[in-house]
């Protein structure tokens, strides 16, 4: 009774004891991780998606085709106060994941953990994916700190005062501009209310103010996308149709290692924890939640990294679960292994997600194969150059009508960054919003074509196309440029205008 009657008047109930905050402590977690961040942050490149965000951001809208506005206005935002740096533009990241290990802490406090307990809480944000997504401008980066505050103010709202719904609200409506992610988390949250309870919660005149100011945070989106015919829902069938077969083979495998292998005891500790101690009756929704969030990415075809907000709340749990089975009989000996994972989650963590080996050292260690962020940051300006030459080797009447036409928004972004002092033609792409930034001129009518598959049906729309190079960073190291065809392609079979609309793909 005492719980619904806190749900319906607002009133603040008692929960775990909450321990004093660790502030110093996790403050030195959180600007370590972020230093670290920031200091590796420019030993390889821009990954293909940095790329992309610097292209859109200097076209800002209330949304794009593909995503919401907020990682290609920061991109464009860094710029103009930082300049035209890669670190500048990672910076927003890095203050990203020290965001998320203080709240992720505070979490820890708020379910009854000690100094200990917030502090390993912190060191959740220097695991594998947080550290991957701190360490280049992501989306999921971004979402990241959301998604910890959206799961906080959620907690609260269910453990201790039904008017942290507000707080919760606002946080998803300024997750709206970040990534529709949230959605997904907020569906399984229900999902688990639903199943476990409490029920009650439905009823709070509180949680549908959170929802309300939910809806008014995020209205300037929600309104593009609903003028827009609701692209996100073209975007999540162009993901599902391209990786959703590779992300449900992958699901199980990447939730292992989604904050390291040695980790897993910790968060699934948390999840049992949550489900069993009567003190968390109130927010056992959220380790139901997890499970209902593996179900609708599996369905959707989604990536698998779409839980790691769950995740990491589950975690914050087990960790205070991990200091007290470390505090049990053979306290030493318990301490010391949990030490020792804890050290080697974290090396295997920096390892395979920041740019801690040369880039020509790269290869043999295979990294790049394990880490598609890592092998999309490599060979950018080479490959620029290689487009440059192609263009250069042209007689002076093709060049003269010649443009650049990108499979991808990767290579449209690198000739953007790295092409302006190599004086080339105009560069166009019908990938995802790049397509609604214009077309070549009618006029154009020789085309250098980037990464087309043989016989696609962008090189089917020219009288004659002929290979003029193939992109090669050098170091053989495998990401999707690697290998691409740069071709030379004469007579469009009619005027841009028309042909334009045959270029568009979401992907």
């Amino acid at each position: 009774m005492a719980i619904e009657e806190a749900q319906r008047t607002g009133r603040a109930r008692t929960g775990p004891p909450r321990e004093p905050f660790a502030m110093l402590p996790v403050l030195l977690v959180a600007a370590g991780t972020a230093v670290l961040l920031v200091a590796w942050s420019t030993r390889y490149g821009y990954h293909r998606d940095e790329l992309y965000f610097r292209l859109l951001g200097q076209h800002p809208a209330w949304g794009y085709v593909d995503q919401p506005p907020a990682a290609p206005l920061l991109a464009g935002l860094t710029r103009a106060l930082l300049g035209d740096h890669l670190w500048a533009l990672r910076l927003p990241s890095a203050m990203a994941v020290a965001g998320a290990a203080m709240l992720t802490a505070l979490l820890v406090r708020d379910w009854g953990g000690a100094r200990v307990a917030q502090v390993l809480g912190a060191l959740g944000a220097a695991t594998v994916f947080p550290l991957i997504a701190g360490h280049v401008l992501a989306t999921a980066t971004l979402d990241l700190v959301l998604h910890a505050a959206v799961l906080l103010f959620v907690a609260r709202a269910l453990l201790r005062d039904a008017r942290w719904w507000l707080a919760a609200g606002a946080a998803v409506g300024v997750g709206l501009y970040l990534k529709d992610l949230v959605v997904l988390t907020l569906l399984s949250i229900a999902a688990g209310l639903l199943l476990v309870g409490p029920r009650r919660v439905f009823a709070s005149r509180w949680l549908w103010a959170g929802v309300l100011v939910a809806l008014v945070v995020g209205a300037p989106n929600l309104v593009y996308q609903a003028t827009h015919h609701w692209p996100q829902v073209t975007m999540a069938g162009a993901i599902e149709r391209n990786k959703g077969a590779d992300s449900r083979i992958t699901f199980v495998p990447l939730q292992l290692v989604m904050l390291g292998f040695f980790m897993v005891p910790v968060w699934v500790a948390g999840l049992v924890r949550l489900l069993r101690e009567p003190g968390l009756r109130p927010v056992r929704a959220l380790a139901v939640a997890y499970p209902a969030a593996c179900v609708l990415v599996l369905v959707t075809g989604g990536q698998p990294y779409y839980t790691l907000g769950l995740v990491l709340a589950l975690y914050a749990a087990g960790c205070v679960s991990v200091v007290r089975w470390m505090a049990r009989g053979r306290r030493r000996l318990r301490t010391a292994w949990f030490a020792a994972a804890l050290v080697l989650n974290v090396a295997l963590s920096a390892l395979i997600a920041l740019p801690l080996v040369p880039v020509r050292s790269l290869a043999p260690t295979h990294i790049a194969d394990v880490s598609q962020v890592v092998s999309d940051q490599i060979g950018w300006p080479v490959y620029v150059r290689q487009i440059a030459d192609v263009y250069r080797s042209l007689p002076p009447d093709d060049a003269a009508r010649a443009v650049i036409v990108t499979g991808n928004y990767g290579e449209a972004g690198a000739l953007d960054r790295y092409g302006a002092g190599l004086h080339l033609p105009p560069v166009y792409s019908g990938h995802n919003a790049l397509w609604y930034l214009g077309r070549p001129a009618d006029d154009r009518t020789v085309a250098i074509m980037v990464g087309f598959a043989a016989g696609g049906r962008g090189l089917a729309s020219f009288a004659s196309c002929r290979v003029a190079a193939q992109l090669d960073n050098g170091l053989a190291i495998p990401n999707e440029e690697q290998h691409n065809d740069v071709e030379v392609c004469r007579d469009p079979s009619g005027p841009w205008s028309q042909l334009w609309p045959q270029f568009q793909h979401f992907d």
